[in-house]
């Protein structure tokens, strides 16, 4: 008479350990996920500038603290941005022009955004490039025409990744970088701004 052993289940195989990537700490990003899934109200964040006129079209904005995960947080040194106009636009080039900012704050958040999701998604990066271009009508600027804007017509964001996944999936990650960009965001669907003067 022959006996047949009972089947055993087979353990689930461990899920291997997230490691940093891409020069984003992995680990860390998760955590800071489930931490603010888990208390919503750490999700609140207020970034803040403080510009100053220096001469002509040049200013400076310094970047030293911002309130968020439930607190005030100062930087490590306070970071420094300079604006300015080129000389054919009457100011002296000390610093790229405000409308090159807003573009260098789309390709930051979108580079940021590609790290990030690629990291979390087992991906490396060998190169991620973003080129920026923005059509701008200076004629609402001048006052010549009020039937100009004054910012941007439009603005057109070209991405070239490198990274060891097929190109549909990096597509894919860039598709999502977009999704979850605040900058995109706001530009793309507006944001109320609230003005106020003292003198």
């Amino acid at each position: 008479m022959s006996t047949t052993a009972p089947a055993t289940e087979m353990p689930a195989p461990a899920r291997p350990p997230r490691v940093a990537m891409n020069g984003v700490d992995t680990p860390k990003l998760f955590a800071t996920i489930a931490a603010v899934a888990g208390q919503p109200p750490l999700a609140r964040f207020q970034f803040r500038t403080q510009g100053e006129w220096l001469w002509g079209t040049h200013s400076r904005s310094t970047m030293s603290g911002y309130a968020g995960a439930g607190g005030e947080h100062l930087r490590k040194a306070p970071h420094i941005a300079e604006a300015d106009h080129p000389a054919v636009l009457c100011g002296e080039d000390a610093g790229p022009t405000p409308v090159e900012y807003l573009l260098h704050a789309l390709s930051a958040c979108l580079t940021a955004g590609i790290a990030n999701i690629a990291a979390a998604r087992g991906v490396a990066l060998q190169a991620v490039n973003c080129r920026m271009v923005g059509d701008i009508d200076l004629q609402g600027i001048l006052g010549i025409s009020d039937k100009v804007r004054n910012g941007f017509q439009e603005i057109r964001a070209e991405v070239a990744l490198e990274g060891d996944a097929p190109p549909e999936t990096l597509r894919k990650i860039v598709a999502q970088a977009v999704a979850r960009s605040a900058v995109f965001d706001v530009l793309a669907h507006g944001v109320p701004v609230t003005v106020t003067t003292e003198a």
